[in-house]
């Protein structure tokens, strides 16, 4: 049985500010380093050979938070922008309350949560997915399939797109999916590389 732990990075300045973050590389906030800590204690216990995560710093720092909770200062880390949040382009740093104000709440639900519509100058989780997906394939599976349990520390949408993958979802069914930040998920893979889910 291989296990893959998923974490969506600990709450960010910008998450606390209501602003979309995307690409900018803000830092977590005092509630997200303890949340940090919470997943750490979580997942304590669980061996892991190798972590990734993305070129973000909020999600980095929650990253070497819960290995130091965990006692695991030494596994490898792989950083790389293909598990980078969803780009937001020009709504990046702009208030999610006074952008709906300006654009209307309907158009920016749509930027937010439709599948295949891009926030001006952005990506859609669709877009994210074609970039998330195919890095997963070649990097991170073939670990799992040599018997590799993997922690992967990233973003609500970056995660949104693996866990699409993972349980065969319809686009649907995803953006009806919430993913709290600092709460591990774990995915068990059989001998087959069948997958079951829980929360850690």
């Amino acid at each position: 049985m291989t296990k893959l732990f998923l974490v969506r990075h600990g709450q960010s300045l910008w998450n606390l500010e209501n602003r979309f973050t995307g690409w900018q590389d803000i830092d977590i906030t005092e509630t997200g380093i303890e949340e940090a800590k919470k997943a750490g204690i979580a997942l304590k216990g669980q061996k892991i050979n190798i972590a990734f995560t993305s070129a973000l710093i909020r999600a980095q720092h929650t990253l070497t938070i819960i290995l130091n909770e965990m006692g695991e200062k030494n596994i490898p880390i792989v950083i790389d922008k293909a598990l980078n949040e969803r780009s937001y382009g020009n709504l990046e740093g702009l208030n999610k309350a006074e952008t709906a104000l300006k654009y209307g709440d309907e158009q920016v639900h749509i930027w937010r949560r439709s599948y295949d519509v891009e926030p001006p100058g952005g990506e859609s989780l669709k877009d994210t997915y074609n970039r998330v997906i195919p890095y997963y394939e070649s990097k991170i599976a073939p670990l799992l399939k040599q018997g590799e349990d993997v922690l992967i520390v990233a973003h609500g949408n970056s995660l949104r797109a693996l866990i699409m993958y993972l349980e065969h979802l319809s686009p649907e069914e995803i953006l009806e999916r919430e993913i709290a930040t600092g709460i591990p998920l774990t995915y068990t893979f059989d001998e087959n590389f069948h997958v079951s889910r829980k929360q850690a």
